[in-house]
């Protein structure tokens, strides 16, 4: 397609919510942290080279199937997840900054040495975890 030279009424969805294939041989759990992973969703995990697109609306089994075999519903928008420990532990003075991934449940200040991917950005800090936004 050409650059445009003319105004264009450009078609427009929410993006909040999204179906996305599952990935062979995963199960995605309800509220878990969702990746995409080479055209597939799958759970967070510690690895390089996925990317956040939000939480799980729904538990989807694909254990048994192959890539695309069954799908899944995510919701993108600022998720609260489990905070790392000692220095991978988020704090306050990271809102603003990138958190990575640990695995679905969890997120943490540092890439590990560029061993994860990034989650989200960090919004905030509680007793309870990490405020992504995705």
């Amino acid at each position: 397609m050409a650059a445009l030279t003319a105004d264009r009424n450009t078609p427009i969805r929410a993006g909040e919510e999204i179906v996305y294939p599952v990935s062979a041989g995963k199960k995605c759990y309800a509220g878990g942290l969702a990746v995409m992973n080479a055209g597939t969703c799958e759970p967070g995990s510690t690895a390089v080279g996925l990317v956040s697109v939000g939480r799980f609306e729904e538990q989807v089994d694909n254990s048994l199937g192959q890539d695309g075999d069954a799908k899944v519903k995510v919701r993108r928008g600022c998720f609260r997840f489990g905070n790392s420990s000692g220095a991978d532990e988020v704090t306050l003075s990271e809102v603003g900054a990138k958190a990575y991934i640990v695995d679905d449940a969890t997120v943490a200040k540092t890439s590990a040495t560029n061993t994860r991917s990034e989650a989200g950005v960090i919004v905030d800090v509680d007793d309870l975890g990490v405020w992504i936004n995705i």
